[in-house]
């Protein structure tokens, strides 16, 4: 195996306003870089990273947080590309598969380990579709071994009994039950943290992290740029311009066409459904291939996704939930579960727009597919004036996507760098199983920050305080808020509440939460 170049960056991987003001005030009208990627969700930071590593000088700017757009509304699943193997896209199955393993084994332990599942086989499941789902799950476990992911990293699929499956999900009907189906899959504890690291990773590599910079103007050769904390405007000089804003890209580049596609998920207390030791795949019934999930995450909450719904019109920032989405998904719990879920029992919404390349803008003679069957793949257009636009696929492949992106832009512009080292080049906080399990730190902590866990732990040595909850009822730490404003690059108490944390999921533990995050705030600030 190749090894991975060190990072070269003085200032580390830490982000922060500081570093921000520095790093603004010699790219704005300052020599050009050779790579400016618009856009800092996984994708946009994930070139960022990939350029840098390669020895490129890069910018990378967004409008708004890391994270701030679809790729903190997934299910958090880091998946084998199961799904595509029923509609023959055998490629981006594969792909998914070796990218699940590339961050589960190499890049990011520490955020993306293994997740059960149970597919209870009820009433509404026939013997034929129990078969049929069996056979699938064989042929995703196989996709592990084509993908070289160890058994040990995800254990095989089987069969489990009425009693079992009850044990595993005992919120489930017990009434017809026949068993149950047990799979394994990728899933990251949180997606926004993965952003967040990435985008850290890239800083120490050299990369300049630009948030809150909203880039106005597109060309070959760089960008007209607007500070959104101060308002003044300016240019930012490139050799290579990567367009990397998912949903919003078309805005910046013509002829790039997307046909967004909602992703609505409801957030449940735990306390709700009770003990869920495992993940729950719960058939959508009259669909042959569609479920939705039951994803608990360990917070005392428990997310339950999700929609595959076309959206026209404009693109908001932030996607709206309507009851429709919130009916359906309450309507597939009440096929399966034993205990009531009402409307009541909602305390969040979130849904996420999925960036896909519209292929058949006009529909064609049958009109245009429904987006639950359009492809995953991802696309790399660039432009006649050398704009190179990624667009399509999904989180778990976002290295991937990374790597085209930059693969094309280098060859667009005959820039001097070698092949991508992304592959093998872990990201801030990863180290092995062991290394992880021998922390002294909370293991809590440990799944969302790695390796650097005991730091963020010893900030309650020096601040007993730090050691407290933000909220009660709820595991998140103050010392994590002060450790998110001084190296995670937050900037105010959204990016604190809604992305580096996710307690604002819930908007009532986000009202509550608030102040405390306010005056952390302001005492970092203060001390400035």
């Amino acid at each position: 195996m190749s090894r991975a170049p060190r990072p070269v960056a003085p200032g580390g991987s830490s982000l922060n306003a500081a570093r921000r003001a520095r790093d603004l005030a010699r790219t704005i009208g300052g020599p050009a870089v050779d790579v400016l990627v618009v856009g800092l969700g996984a994708t946009g930071a994930g070139a960022a990273l990939d350029a840098a590593a390669r020895g490129l000088s890069v910018a990378a700017i967004d409008a708004h947080d890391l994270a701030f757009g679809t790729s903190r509304w997934s299910s958090k699943l880091v998946h084998g590309g199961l799904r595509y193997l029923a509609s023959a896209q055998f490629d981006v199955a594969h792909e998914s598969a070796v990218e699940r393993g590339v961050l589960m084994e190499r890049t990011a332990p520490h955020l993306v380990g293994a997740q059960p599942f149970v597919l209870p086989l009820t009433p509404l499941v026939s013997r034929g579709q129990a078969a049929l789902a069996w056979a699938g799950l064989r042929a995703g476990d196989g996709l592990r071994l084509a993908a070289r992911t160890a058994r040990a990293t995800l254990p095989a699929p089987r069969r489990l009994s009425a009693v079992e499956t009850r044990h595993l999900a005992p919120a489930l009907r017990g009434s017809g039950l026949r068993g149950g189906l047990l799979s394994w899959d990728g899933r990251v504890v949180d997606d926004a943290r993965l952003v967040t690291a990435v985008a850290r990773t890239a800083a120490a590599y050299g990369a300049r992290i630009l948030t809150r910079v909203r880039a106005l103007e597109l060309s070959g050769h760089g960008a007209r740029v607007r500070d959104e904390r101060t308002g003044e405007e300016g240019e930012i000089r490139a050799r290579a311009v990567i367009n990397a804003c998912g949903v919003w890209a078309g805005g910046l580049v013509d002829g790039v066409r997307i046909r967004p596609s909602r992703g609505t998920h409801l957030v449940l207390r735990a306390d709700r459904l009770g003990p869920l030791p495992a993940g729950l795949h719960i058939p959508v019934p009259g669909e042959t291939n569609r479920f939705v999930l039951v994803l608990p995450q360990g917070d005392g909450r428990v997310y339950v996704g999700l929609t595959d719904e076309p959206v026209d019109g404009p693109v908001p920032d932030v996607p709206e939930v309507p009851e429709t989405d919130i009916g359906f998904l309450l309507d597939v719990l009440g096929s399966a579960l034993d205990v009531p879920v009402g409307r009541d029992d909602v305390v969040g919404a979130f849904a996420g727009l999925r960036p896909l390349l519209d292929t058949d803008a006009d529909g064609g003679p049958g009109g245009a597919p429904r987006t639950a069957d359009i492809s995953r793949r991802h696309a790399v257009l660039t432009s006649p004036d050398g704009v190179v636009t990624v667009v399509g696929g999904k989180l778990t492949t976002y290295r991937r996507m990374a790597e085209d992106a930059v693969d094309a832009a280098v060859a667009a512009r005959r820039l001097t760098a070698g092949p991508s080292p992304t592959a093998v080049l872990p990201l801030v906080g990863a180290a092995s199983p062991r290394t992880l399990a021998a922390l002294p730190a909370p293991r809590r902590l440990v799944r969302r920050h790695g390796t650097e866990a005991p730091a963020v732990h010893a900030l309650g040595d020096r601040d007993p305080r730090l050691r407290a909850p933000v909220l009660d009822g709820h595991p998140v730490t103050r010392a994590e808020l002060v450790w998110a404003l001084r190296h995670e690059g937050a900037l105010d108490e959204a990016d604190l509440l809604d992305r580096r944390t996710r307690i604002g999921l819930i908007p009532a533990d986000r009202a509550a939460a608030l102040p405390t995050a306010l005056d952390l705030l302001g005492e970092i600030l203060e001390r400035r």
